[in-house]
């Protein structure tokens, strides 16, 4: 299982990335200053870092910049409210294998993080099937009763949280976090118009409203 570092001082952010990790098949330690990152990322413990740049104690471009000099290699990728050309320029050229912006939504983190690690999480499935319903995570298909179906990339990534979670009420709450990322909107209805989009493509059976409480995929 790949060791993802998360050094993030938002207590918020870090606990959302280290959350969705976990269910991701990974496994995730945060910190919350710059001394921790760099002790801990150098100790050969883990994977991967999950940077920002506003550390309490010192800058992120520091963390960086000490890391590529101690001849640590593992990707770094920055996760920021910088979004300055020239920070990102910066931070590329200081050794990160990627930049991403706040706010940001957890399955690009993710699809990310994927692709700088280059294998898949131990045990992670990459077609997930309820009943007649399928979605290959690779190919980014979905298939119902035999016929594949054109979802957009947020219908596919509400639909891949149901098949994770088969028969599971999800709170409107829970879904927004998993799908729209941390910095959603609570009083949004946007999961309820989303939720008839796939009723509308896949079917009005199999996402049944539970009332007071959520959906769940039936």
């Amino acid at each position: 299982m790949s060791q993802i570092l998360i050094a993030e001082d938002e207590t918020r952010i870090a606990s959302f990335v280290a959350k969705g990790l976990r269910a991701s098949g990974y496994a995730s330690t945060t910190v919350a200053t710059a001394r921790e990152a760099f002790d801990l990322a150098s100790s050969g413990d883990f994977d991967l870092l999950v940077l920002d740049l506003g550390l309490p104690d010192q800058d992120g471009f520091t963390v960086l910049r000490r890391l590529r000099e101690a001849k640590v290699t593992m990707p770094v990728i920055i996760l920021t409210a910088r979004t300055s050309v020239t920070d990102t320029v910066a931070g590329l050229e200081g050794g990160a294998d990627d930049y991403m912006p706040k706010p940001f939504r957890f399955e690009e983190l993710l699809a990310r993080i994927r692709l700088r690690l280059r294998v898949e999480p131990a045990g992670e499935v990459t077609v997930l099937s309820h009943g007649d319903l399928s979605l290959d995570l690779r190919t980014r298909r979905a298939t119902a009763t035999g016929v594949e179906v054109d979802l957009s990339a947020r219908e596919f990534a509400l639909a891949e949280a149901f098949l994770r979670n088969p028969g599971q009420v999800l709170s409107r709450e829970q879904l927004l976090s998993r799908v729209w990322g941390y910095d959603f909107d609570p009083g949004s209805n946007v999961v309820d118009v989303y939720v008839r989009y796939l009723r509308n493509k896949l079917g009005a059976e199999r996402f049944v409203t539970v009332r007071g409480m959520g959906y769940r995929l039936a």
